[in-house]
């Protein structure tokens, strides 16, 4: 019985621990198509390796997809594919920005989370409501990171 409490205790106590891996952010594009052929891309939430919340987004027109991800200044492109350091949310004129800086080499730069559709270089969500959920999102579960899966 002795065990089965510590080990419970235990089991609580790293679930609780404070350097547990933080919740961050991921970019995967779907299969999805917006009216105009524009691909969806789905913003995740993931703490703890479970989804939390997503969002629809757009990360470039449809005739962008295929070009250079790496290349500046802008193409219109998707983000380039890796690990980037998320600003919190600010005011941005009549819009939220989020600052999106690559931990990888790139030329790319300007590149944020806004609402903007149709969007090209950045992570556009297209409704405001849910940019303004994202940005609660953010700042309750502290996200400094985003990941561009593909």
């Amino acid at each position: 019985m002795k065990r089965v409490l510590l080990a419970a205790l235990f089991g609580l106590a790293v679930a609780n621990a404070s350097w547990a891996a933080p919740a961050n952010l991921q970019l995967k594009r779907t299969s999805g198509t917006y009216a105009n052929g524009d691909p969806i891309w789905q913003l995740q939430l993931i703490e703890a390796g479970r989804v939390i919340q997503s969002w629809k987004a757009v990360a470039s027109a449809k005739a962008h997809q295929n070009l250079d991800r790496r290349w500046s200044p802008g193409n219109g492109s998707p983000l380039p594919k890796g690990n980037y350091r998320l600003g919190q949310p600010e005011p941005w004129g009549q819009d939220l920005w989020m600052q999106l800086d690559p931990l990888f080499p790139t030329t790319r730069s300007a590149l944020g989370i806004h609402n903007c559709y149709p969007g090209v270089g950045c992570i556009c969500i297209p409704d405001r409501e849910q940019l303004e959920d994202l940005a609660d999102a953010v700042r309750r579960y502290n996200v400094d990171q985003l990941k561009v899966v593909n």
